[in-house]
């Protein structure tokens, strides 16, 4: 399964990009293949975008990287960084798609790695998955309200 994060912060007045790398950057990896995309919005220079493309192989893997992320952000929160507003998507892929060929196209079913996807197995998934998401991000929260001076 492949999974794929957006997550849209924008820097304080004052704040630098290089401020938030050092803030933002995880001193533990995920323990699943996961890459990360920081993007620099060119129609607002303050926003960061960070995308993240993480393969597990199951609910559970993707669990332990969800509960890495939450200790990740209670031990270099952002606050200080970054504005409060905060626009976070997370969805399952259901198709890659090889648009590279400068020639004509032809219609294919959605595959991942070649094998054909079965939206309701993803719509089940993705429930699972959003319920998951829920719950850390209350941890994350609740403990970070506990943990603030």
């Amino acid at each position: 399964m492949k999974f794929v994060a957006i997550i849209t912060r924008t820097l304080k007045e004052g704040k630098t990009f290089d401020d938030y790398r050092k803030a933002w950057f995880h001193t533990n990896g995920f323990g699943v293949p996961t890459q990360m995309y920081t993007v620099i919005n060119a129609f607002n220079p303050r926003e960061i975008i960070s995308i993240g493309i993480i393969e597990a192989n199951s609910v559970d893997e993707l669990q332990n990287a969800l509960d890495i992320d939450v200790e990740e952000r209670i031990q270099s929160p952002l606050n200080a960084i970054i504005e409060s507003t905060i626009i976070r998507n997370f969805g399952m892929v259901v198709s890659e798609d090889d648009f590279s060929a400068s020639t004509k196209l032809q219609y294919v079913e959605p595959t991942v790695k070649g094998i054909p996807t079965d939206l309701n197995s993803v719509y089940l998934t993705l429930d699972t998955v959003k319920t998951m998401i829920i719950k850390a991000s209350k941890t994350r929260d609740e403990r970070l309200k506990h943990e603030s001076p």
